[in-house]
This record gives C-alpha cells, sequence and structure tokens, in this order.
C-alpha cells in the first residue's frame, strides 16, 4: 500500500486552477480500485492518497499523471508499506509479508 502525499508548490490559486481536472483524475482511479481514501492537509498545504494493489513503478506514473504535478502545481512524496492491519472494509487490502 501506498501514502501519496502532495505539497502544493504554487499559490492556492494555480492549485484551484487545476482542482476540477485534479478530481477527475481522482475519480478515473477510484473507479479503478487504486485510491482507498484521499483528501486535503489540514492546513491547507497539500493532500493525501491512499493507494493499494499497484507497483511502486505504476504508482509513481499515475502521480507523474495528476494534473496538479502536469501543472507544476504539487510535488509527491510516496511512502510505501506494508498494511498488515486494517478496518473490516479495507480486508482486502491487507498483505501479509514473508517472514
Amino acid at each position: 500500500m501506498f501514502v501519496m502525499e502532495l505539497t502544493y508548490t504554487a499559490p492556492i490559486e494555480a492549485v484551484e486552477d487545476e482542482l476540477d481536472a485534479h478530481i477527475a483524475w481522482l475519480d478515473g482511479y477510484y473507479a479503478s480500485g487504486v485510491f482507498l481514501a484521499s483528501g486535503r492537509k489540514v492546513p491547507r498545504e497539500g493532500g493525501v492518497i491512499l493507494a493499494a494493489g499497484v507497483s511502486r513503478t505504476e504508482v509513481e506514473r499515475i502521480a507523474a499523471e495528476d494534473p496538479f504535478t502536469l501543472a507544476g502545481v504539487c510535488e509527491y512524496r510516496i511512502t510505501e508499506f506494508i498494511a498488515t492491519k486494517t478496518s473490516g472494509d479495507l480486508a482486502n487490502v491487507r498483505e501479509n509479508p514473508a517472514v
């Protein structure tokens, strides 16, 4: 599983200009089952996305496709982790690492 943390690198007005395209991009990855949760940071200086079911190479490609990235208004920090415990609703993304 991945935590995709984005930090705005441009004024919020520039981010807002790309928001509709960013939301459409998010919707596509929710529909495909890759994105599990997303939202704004508090204070509003970026956002966080939880993603699963793809490789690190794929998640990096997905981040590069984000309209925010293409417009140069954010940077991503991607952290991979092994989700060994989840809520029941996320049981299908639990991972059992080899010992």
